[in-house]
């Protein structure tokens, strides 16, 4: 696909059409828009709500090794099965989910090019059945701390030079102007502004007009022209993690960076920390 470094882990809407209801494939649909799934979905596709099933509570953290063992166990998921993962806003939350499962250690794990928004515009049949699926028993390895980056891994980095930090949000956002998405509550941190020393390369530079991923090559110069080159260790953030997810996959699968990280805490934790140091303007 595109010259990209391991194109196994994309597939398009073609192969979702004929593959979503293999036995040892599990379809899995998560939105920003969490009542999206209701309104009609892949056939075969399992919904999950991102604030609700993914997230513990109250503690602000994902699910639990064993959290996650119990939500794939109950939907039929053993660790040979291939999973495949699609949603809305291109795949934001998509992606998250895709980054939570290999925090874990899934294998076998598939993002679908062009998310939700491709296969209706495609016109491709949906449902409103919930399906369900024989219990398994599913067991999950690491976490793989190598992929994710925490608040103190990250203050380390703005003290010291040796990694990159990549700031995936809107310019308004990275300059201080706002602090959420336009379209999105402006909540969450208590400042505005960007990381110390952070490019600014918005998730959506990424996506082609029909929502698939752009080309290889032409990522590749997208992200070479503000220093991510995959020579570094990259630290990728937005405002809760999900859009640096979708930037986290393009580094590691489609350029091959080796070393990539997801903070998932992003400018909601870290413009709220006492003392951290914090830029603003373009």
């Amino acid at each position: 696909m595109s010259g990209y470094a391991h194109p196994e882990a994309l597939v398009e809407t073609d192969w979702l059409a004929e593959h979503a209801t293999d036995p040892n494939v599990r379809v899995f649909e998560v939105d920003v828009d969490t009542s999206a799934y209701d309104q009609g979905h892949v056939a075969g596709a399992i919904g999950l709500n991102w604030k609700t099933e993914l997230q513990q509570k109250p503690v602000r953290d994902l699910i639990s090794k064993e959290q996650l063992e119990t939500l794939l166990s109950s939907h039929g998921v053993a660790p040979n099965t291939t999973i495949a993962v699609y949603g809305d806003n291109n795949n934001w939350f998509a992606a998250w989910f895709f980054w939570l499962l290999k925090y874990y250690g899934h294998t076998d794990v598939r993002l679908v090019n062009g998310g939700r928004v491709k296969w209706l515009a495609e016109q491709r049949p949906t449902t409103t059945a919930v399906p369900t699926y024989p219990g398994a028993q599913y067991t999950a390895s690491g976490p793989d701390g190598s992929l994710r980056a925490l608040r103190e891994y990250v203050l380390e980095t703005v003290q010291k030079n040796g990694k990159k930090l990549v700031d995936v949000r809107s310019p308004k956002e990275f300059s201080g102007e706002l602090l959420a998405p336009e379209n999105l509550p402006q909540e969450g941190a208590q400042r505005g502004g960007h990381i110390k020393g952070a490019a600014n390369v918005p998730w959506a530079t990424a996506v082609a007009e029909d929502g698939r991923f752009k080309a290889a090559d032409e990522l590749r110069q997208i992200y070479g022209a503000n220093g991510i080159d995959g020579s570094k260790e990259t630290i990728a953030y937005c405002r809760i993690g999900e859009r640096s997810s979708h930037t986290w996959f393009v580094l590691k699968y489609l350029l091959g960076h080796e070393r990539v990280r997801n903070y998932d805490g992003s400018w909601t934790e870290y413009g709220s920390l006492i003392g951290a140091p914090i830029e603003s303007g373009s």
